[in-house]
C-alpha cells in the first residue's frame, strides 16, 4: 500500500508529511505486527528479553505521542526524543529536506520537543508496551548544559529502559564539544554521581557523532569503560559525505542521514567494537532499510540497530520486512541466533 501512495506524500513538505504520520499513528491508521515471531531474532538488551533487534532511532517520536503504536508496527524497541529540560520550537522551517535520488533525509530541527515535564506526564499516563529508550539534550540557549542533562537523568531515570545522551547533534551549536576528552569525562562522572544520588541504576546509552576523528576512539572507549556505560549508539547524522549526492537538497545545512552515511557507520561500528567488544552494547544506525543492510551493522559489531530514514523511504512496515529477512539469512547461513553474529566480520 504505501509503495502506491508514496508518491503523493513525497508531494507533501517532509515535515508536514512526518506530522500527518504522527497522526496517523495515534488513530491506529497503519496495520498491526503480522509476522511471526522467530527465536533465532530474539536477543536480550538491559536485562530484558525482545522480539527483534531493530528499533526506531530518537528523531521520529520526538515527542513520545506514539511509541506503543510503533511497537504494534513490529518493532523490537523504540528510543524517543531528543528532549530538553524546556518545550523549544527549534531552528527556522524550513528545517528537513528530502534527497529521493540518494535515499537521504537532511534535517536542521534543533530539538524541537515539548520539554521533559509534559513528556514525562505522557509516559506515565501511557505505559510503554515494550523497551522505551529517552533520548535527551540541553535547551539550545541553555546555560548549564551538563545540568540539562542531569534534569534529564533525574526527569526520566523511574520511566524508561534506558537514557541515551546525545552529544552528537551537528544542529545544537558547540554540542559536540562534549566528545572532548574532558568534558565527555565531567559529563559522565557527574551523570554517575547523579544516579548514585538518585539510588537509580537507570542502563546509560552515548549517541556519537560519525564524523568524530579516528584518533578519538581509544580515548572515547577509555571513558566510557570508565563510567560503565551501558551502550554506544553509532551514529548520529553527518555534517559531511555530500560530495557525490544527486539531490540539489545536499546543499542545504544540517545532518545527513540514509543511505549516504552507511559505510561511515559500519566502519566506525567496527572500530568500536574491536576496542569494547562484549563490554559494552552498540546500536547501530544509518542507512539501514533491508534485512542484508541490518546483518551488515550486526556483523560489524552491532547488538542492536535502528532506523529513521528507513521508514520514510520504505514504509511502516519496514520492521516486519527487515524481521523476515533477517531470519532468512540467518537460516540460510546456519546461524541460531542472531547475538552469534555480532562482530563476525573480521
Amino acid at each position: 500500500m504505501f509503495s502506491k501512495i508514496r508518491s503523493l506524500i513525497f508531494k507533501l513538505d517532509p515535515e508536514l508529511a512526518h506530522n500527518l504520520a504522527i497522526k496517523a499513528l495515534k488513530l491506529n491508521y497503519f496495520p498491526i505486527n503480522n509476522f511471526t515471531k522467530n527465536s533465532s531474532i530474539q536477543t536480550d538488551i538491559f536485562g530484558k528479553k525482545i522480539s527483534n533487534p531493530i528499533g526506531v532511532a530518537a528523531g521520529f517520536d520526538k515527542d513520545a505521542e506514539v511509541y506503543n503504536a510503533l511497537f504494534k508496527l513490529g518493532f523490537g524497541f523504540v528510543e524517543v526524543g531528543t528532549i530538553t529540560p524546556l518545550k523549544q520550537y527549534g531552528n527556522p522551517k524550513p528545517r528537513l529536506f528530502r534527497l529521493e535520488e540518494d535515499e537521504a533525509l537532511i534535517n536542521r530541527l534543533g530539538f524541537n520537543n515539548s520539554g521533559a515535564e509534559t513528556i514525562s506526564k505522557r509516559i506515565k499516563s501511557n505505559s510503554p508496551d515494550g523497551l522505551l529508550g529517552v533520548n535527551i539534550g540541553p535547551n539550545k540557549d541553555s546555560k548549564n548544559r551538563l545540568e540539562d542533562y542531569l534534569i534529564g537523568v533525574r526527569t526520566f531515570c523511574n520511566i524508561a529502559d534506558y537514557i541515551t545522551i546525545n552529544i552528537s547533534s551537528p544542529n545544537t551549536e558547540n554540542l559536540r564539544s562534549f566528545h572532548n576528552e574532558i568534558e565527555l569525562d565531567n559529563l559522565l562522572g557527574a551523570i554517575e554521581l547523579e544516579k548514585k544520588k538518585l539510588i537509580n541504576k537507570i542502563p546509560i546509552a552515548i549517541k556519537i557523532s560519525p564524523d568524530i576523528e579516528v584518533n578519538s576512539v581509544d580515548k572515547i572507549c577509555e571513558i566510557l569503560l570508565k563510567y560503565n556505560i551501558a551502550a554506544l549508539i553509532i551514529s548520529n547524522s553527518t555534517i559531511f559525505n555530500r560530495d557525490n549526492l544527486k539531490n540539489i537538497n545536499k546543499l542545504e545545512k544540517g545532518g545527513l542521514s540514509g543511505k549516504p552515511l552507511e559505510n561511515k557507520s559500519n566502519i566506525l561500528i567496527n572500530k568500536f567494537y574491536h576496542k569494547v567488544k562484549n563490554k559494552i552494547k552498540i546500536i547501530g544506525v544509518g542507512g539501514v532499510d533491508s534485512g542484508i543492510s541490518a546483518f551488515e551493522k550486526i556483523i560489524n559489531g552491532a547488538s542492536l540497530i535502528q532506523l529513521y530514514t528507513g521508514m520514510v523511504y520504505k514504509g511502516p512496515n519496514i520492521a516486519n520486512k527487515i524481521s523476515k529477512e533477517l531470519s532468512d539469512i540467518l537460516e540460510k547461513k546456519g546461524i541460531k541466533n542472531i547475538s552469534e553474529a555480532i562482530g563476525i566480520k573480521n
